[in-house]
C-alpha cells in the first residue's frame, strides 16, 4: 500500500512539494491570529493602518518564513514516525521528493530571515519569533513529543506565538491584559483541540509510540482535563475586558458553549464522536474569536471608536 502510494505521488510539482515540506497550511491559519494580535495593538495605541504598512508588512513575511522553518525542521525531524502514521506518510520528507540536507538548508535560510525580517519591525518581535521557533523544534519536536503526555502543553507555548508577535511588532510591550489574555486563550485552546485529534488518530499515534494523553491515560482521563482547561479557558477571557466588553463577552460565551458541547456529548455520545465534535466546535471557537478581534480593531481604527 506504501509503495503504491508512493508512485502516486511521484511527479508532483517542485511548489507542492516546498509547500507540504513548510506546511503553508499551518502558516495560513496561524496568520489569523498574528494578525488579530496585529490589529489590537493598532487599535490599543492609536496607529493607522497606512502608518504602520511597513511593519504590518514585514510582520506576515517574517511570520510566514519562521512558521515554515518549524515546519521544515519538524518534518526533517519526524520522518520516521510519519512513516508510521497514514495521515503523514505522504510528506516529501517520508516519501523522499526532497533530501534530509536540502531540508536543513530551507528552514534554516527560512530561519534566519523570518527573525531578521521581525526584528525591523521591533526586536522584541525577533525575539518572539526565535523563541517560537526554538520552543517548537527543540523542546517539542526533539524532546517532549515522544517523553511525554504533556508534550501538547509543551508545545502550545510556541502554538500561541502569533498574537504576541503581531503585537509585538507593532508597540514593544505584551504586558497589556488584552494580549496577554489572547496569548493565554491560544496556549489554552490548544489541549482541547489536540486531545480531540489524538481521540480520533488513537491508533495511528499508538503504532508510532507517541505518547499523547488520550493513548497513554484514556479517553476518561482527557475528558477531566479538558474541561479543567475548558473552565480556565473561560476565566482568562475575562482578561479581554479590559479592551473591550464586547469581545469579552464573545470569549465566554464560546468558551462556554464549549464546555456544554464536551460535557454534553461525552454522556451521549462514543468517544469518536465527542472528539469529533469538540475538534469541530475548537475551529469555530478560533475562527470566531479572532475574526471578531479583527473585526472589532480595525472598525476602532477606521471610526475611532
Amino acid at each position: 500500500m506504501k509503495e503504491e502510494a508512493t508512485l502516486k505521488m511521484q511527479g508532483r510539482p517542485l511548489s507542492k512539494i516546498l509547500a507540504l515540506t513548510v506546511k503553508t497550511g499551518i502558516i495560513k491559519s496561524n496568520l489569523i491570529p498574528m494578525f488579530a494580535g496585529l490589529t489590537l495593538a493598532l487599535y490599543t495605541y492609536d496607529f493607522g493602518l497606512l502608518e504602520k504598512l511597513p511593519e504590518i508588512l514585514l510582520a506576515f513575511i517574517g511570520s510566514s518564513l519562521v512558521m515554515g522553518a518549524a515546519g521544515a525542521f519538524n518534518n526533517l525531524y519526524d520522518r520516521d514516525i510519519d512513516s508510521i502514521m497514514k495521515r503523514t506518510q505522504s510528506r516529501p520528507t517520508v516519501t523522499g521528493e526532497i533530501k534530509p540536507q536540502q531540508v536543513l538548508w530551507l528552514g534554516a535560510l527560512m530561519s534566519v530571515f523570518g527573525i531578521l525580517a521581525l526584528a525591523f519591525t521591533t526586536p522584541l518581535a525577533g525575539f518572539l519569533g526565535f523563541l517560537g521557533l526554538f520552543f517548537y523544534v527543540v523542546p517539542y519536536t526533539m524532546w517532549s513529543k515522544r517523553r511525554t503526555i504533556y508534550n501538547t502543553e509543551i508545545g502550545s507555548i510556541s502554538g500561541a506565538m502569533p498574537p504576541l508577535i503581531g503585537w509585538a511588532a507593532i508597540h514593544p510591550d505584551i504586558t497589556h491584559p488584552a494580549i496577554l489574555g489572547l496569548f493565554i486563550i491560544t496556549v489554552i485552546w490548544q489541549m482541547p483541540h489536540f486531545y480531540a485529534i489524538a481521540i480520533r488518530k488513537h491508533d495511528e499515534y499508538k503504532a508510532a509510540n507517541v505518547p499523547m494523553l488520550p493513548v497513554v491515560k484514556g479517553v476518561r482521563r482527557t475528558y477531566i482535563q479538558t474541561n479543567i482547561y475548558l473552565i480556565i479557558l473561560i476565566g482568562i477571557s475575562f482578561l479581554l475586558g479590559s479592551l473591550s466588553i464586547g469581545l469579552m463577552l464573545v470569549a465566554l460565551l464560546l468558551g462556554i458553549i464549549w464546555l456544554g458541547i464536551s460535557v454534553y456529548g461525552y454522556k451521549r455520545m462514543d468517544p469518536e464522536k465527542w472528539a469529533k465534535s469538540l475538534f469541530i466546535f475548537s475551529l469555530v471557537h478560533m475562527t470566531v474569536l479572532f475574526s471578531t478581534v479583527i473585526i472589532y480593531s480595525i472598525m476602532g481604527i477606521i471610526f475611532d471608536l
